[in-house]
């Protein structure tokens, strides 16, 4: 048996299958199981960016040191909504991972405030980070991570979640709001 039976393949009885053949298979299947495209790696990027251009094109200090101190206070409060956020939906047994099965919508804790607090913390991360680094090229980014998830992510799975709970959702946008 071969690896993509799993798949549906149709010449798994005769052995014709190339090792290249497998391979596709195997990353099919990995792709499909572990998406590449999350949230967490484009924070990471997003990260690395502020680090690099605050290195390498620093521009104008806004922030100095001991105001650069807020920046602290600003990534604690979005780790702590980003893990309060994240923990209630293992709590209620739903996917945490973006365009997984969503088994049931979370309405308690941060989601009272806001649609998408993950992704509100990862962005108050940024900004703390930008905070920190105290110039102007660590504040290019936050607006860009801020964008980049809101149409790659947010968008998609409003839709997502909408066709999944329908009235119920619909009404839950109506009485939170997206970001804040």
């Amino acid at each position: 048996m071969c690896a993509k039976n799993s798949l549906g393949c149709s010449r798994c009885s005769n052995g014709s299958h190339r090792r290249s053949d497998i391979a596709v298979a195997l990353r099919h299947t990995l792709r499909v199981k572990y998406p590449r495209d999350i949230p967490p790696w484009w924070f990471l990027l997003a990260l690395g960016l502020e680090v690099a251009l605050h290195k390498f094109a620093p521009g104008q200090r806004l922030i100095r040191y001991p105001f650069t101190i807020s920046g602290v206070l600003v990534n604690l409060l979005g780790l702590r909504l980003l893990l309060a956020s994240s923990g209630l939906f293992r709590r209620h047994g739903t996917g945490v991972r973006p365009f997984t099965v969503a088994t049931m919508l979370v309405l308690d804790g941060p989601y009272r405030f806001t649609r998408n607090p993950m992704y509100l913390g990862m962005v108050l991360m940024v900004i703390g980070a930008a905070l920190m680094l105290g110039t102007i090229a660590g504040f290019i980014v936050p607006p860009l991570f801020w964008l980049l998830l809101d149409r790659r992510f947010v968008l998609r799975e409003e839709a997502f979640l909408r066709e999944r709970f329908g009235a119920d959702y619909v009404a839950f946008c109506g009485s939170v709001r997206r970001w804040f």
